[in-house]
């Protein structure tokens, strides 16, 4: 048994942070002795195996800063992020020492952990580099970000093994972070199939659960079309929109009125861009006259994704270049066709006029797809059945879960390994 810490900078609800969930979920499956540290965990904005006891979570550093002065996030995130990484390396009660520290997102916290008395070995996750998450905005954008990027470049190779979530990203690694020798190797994330087979199972049961589940607003014969992503402006909700109106145009009146678009993002009032990006939304809602076809909702649990997931016709997936992109697993696994854009991470994970469409960036593309799925019924159950066999074959949470065991067993000696 391996004892592994999970050190992750904020315990929300997105794709990083189901991807460290799940990976903590199949090790603990494998026997070995989990756990987080963050620094910050809302029990009522999480994923529920960090709130419910499945695994023990320990906050550290909330009362740093998140921002000054309105801003300076990356600086603040990188100051939070150390001073946990210095707590798990130094003022961990010896009992709690660890083998394993799995960490993401900010790469900093590596050389700390590198230099602890236990000296665990470090896996870092790497979802996308982050200076290329970071807009350029000028010279003084740029000036603050170079010692930011310089330290993310060279931290991250300090890990001891480094994994990246899609082919893309490992592209896209190689090209930012030209001057390391560190070769990523890939770990497709997953989904945890047993409990959306359960609640699949749940719903079934449950006759009436269009009518109890979806929304007051969704008549009994619409047809849905499902958007889940945060309520961030690069997750580009516009185009689903915009694709949704040009419907209006190729359908007739009778049957554009069945149709709706629901919109269930993550949504965090600490987050400006997140309460602005919602407004937006509603705006260009009456803008575009789709007020009686359009539903936002905020921060949906597990068991509200899963109704939707069940209750949708056809996922939509509008990211560009999304480093790998989960929700496409989820639709698929529900046996939802999946129109996404044909950039980055799904390209690995959808087939194009197999389980859905990969369509351009415009409104004429992706409208066109959703238009073809809503007249052909024969094509899109197809799909979702496709969709199903794909994940099922391709990225099933049994093959994730011995993947990273194995990684996770090959970095540690076995005289370091404790007994069960």
């Amino acid at each position: 048994m391996v004892r592994i810490l999970f050190l992750h900078p904020d315990l929300g609800i997105g794709g990083a942070e189901r991807l460290v969930v799940d990976a903590a979920l199949a090790l603990k499956e494998r026997g070995h002795e989990v756990s987080f540290l963050t620094n910050h965990h809302d029990s009522t904005h999480c994923f529920k195996e960090t709130a419910d006891g499945s695994f023990p979570v320990q906050v550290v550093g909330d009362w740093l800063p998140r921002k000054l002065f309105g801003r300076f996030y990356a600086f603040c995130a990188y100051i939070r992020m150390l001073y946990a990484a210095f707590y798990a390396s130094f003022f961990m009660p010896q009992r709690e020492q660890v083998d394993v520290v799995f960490c993401d997102l900010i790469s900093v916290c590596v050389p700390v952990l590198r230099l602890a008395r236990h000296r665990p070995r470090v896996l870092f996750y790497c979802h996308f580099p982050d200076q290329l998450l970071s807009a350029r905005e000028g010279l003084l954008k740029r000036v603050y970000r170079a010692p930011i990027n310089w330290l993310e470049e060279h931290t991250v190779g300090l890990a001891d093994k480094v994994l990246v979530n899609s082919k893309f990203t490992l592209r896209v690694f190689q090209d930012t972070f030209r001057r390391l020798r560190t070769v990523p190797d890939v770990l497709y994330p997953s989904i945890h199939t047993q409990y959306f087979d359960q609640m699949e199972q749940k719903l079934q049961q449950r006759s009436t659960v269009l009518e109890e589940t979806v929304h007051p607003r969704v008549p009994r014969n619409a047809f849905i079309y499902l958007d889940i992503n945060r309520y961030e402006r690069k997750k580009n909700h516009a185009l689903a929109l915009k694709s949704l109106r040009l419907m209006g145009d190729m359908l007739s009146s009778a049957d554009f009125k069945r149709c709706r678009l629901i919109i269930a993002g993550g949504y965090d009032t600490r987050c400006l861009e997140n309460v602005e990006h919602y407004a937006e939304l509603e705006q260009l809602t009456t803008e575009l006259d789709l007020q009686e076809h359009v539903i936002l909702l905020r921060s949906p649990t597990d068991e509200e994704k899963c109704r939707l997931l069940y209750a949708a016709h056809c996922l939509l997936y509008t990211p560009e270049n999304e480093h790998f992109g989960i929700v496409p697993l989820e639709g698929m696994y529900f046996s939802k066709p999946v129109v996404a854009l044909n950039s980055g991470g799904p390209t690995e994970t959808v087939v194009h006029t197999s389980t859905g469409f990969l369509c351009e960036k415009q409104a004429k593309s992706f409208g066109g797809a959703m238009c073809q799925l809503f007249r052909d019924e024969p094509l899109r159950l197809k799909m979702g059945d496709q969709g199903h066999k794909r994940v099922q074959q391709k990225f099933s949470f049994e093959a994730f879960a011995d993947r990273l065991n194995g990684i996770v067993q090959d970095l540690v000696p076995p005289s370091r390994k404790k007994l069960d």
